[in-house]
């Protein structure tokens, strides 16, 4: 199946509806996010979005909480447009255009998520951020997005954020 331009807007808002819908009610305050509620603005890692629409059965009701709380108002988030590219290779491998759908239907309709574009600041503290601390490339772009985003703290699952002085990380397997 091939989608191009409008369909893929009308696809994914049917795909959001259908997410929101298939909600829990009140699915409980995820311990994840109480450490969070006070910031008006975190960075969300690739990882939080993969486990929300794979529905990973250990980190789905956090990262379920988290995309409440930004349809919410509750928060703000900002991800990179690495983002996309890290999250799409799996499902274009398996020619599995439902899951790019999916997908498509967060990054366009979600209210409250802001998409950073990779831009030459952020290409340059991220060279810095990957010198000093000795991360790779993506992650070193993650960073650097956060932080010239105005983002308070990274929610992922990787130790790697916790390198980095300049921004406070929360990892999702530590707040289970």
């Amino acid at each position: 199946m091939t989608v191009t331009g409008e369909t893929w807007q009308a696809l994914a808002r049917e795909y959001t509806a259908r997410i929101i819908s298939e909600r829990n009610e009140s699915p409980g305050e995820s311990p994840a996010l109480r450490n969070s509620q006070g910031r008006r603005k975190v960075y969300l890692d690739t990882s939080v979005f993969v486990y929300f629409i794979e529905e990973h059965p250990i980190y789905f009701d956090a990262c379920d909480q988290i995309f409440e709380y930004l349809e919410q108002g509750k928060i703000e988030a900002v991800t990179s447009t690495l983002t996309l590219t890290e999250i799409l290779v799996q499902p274009y491998k398996q020619k599995n255009d439902e899951l790019v759908l999916k997908f498509y239907s967060l990054f366009t309709t979600y209210p409250h998520l802001t998409w950073q574009p990779l831009t030459l600041p952020i290409s340059d503290l991220a060279a810095k951020l990957r010198a000093e601390y000795n991360l790779k490339t993506p992650d070193a772009i993650h960073a650097a997005s956060a932080l010239l985003s105005g983002t308070t703290c990274i929610i992922c699952n990787d130790q790697v954020f916790s390198r980095v002085s300049d921004i406070k990380c929360m990892i999702l397997d530590e707040c289970l």
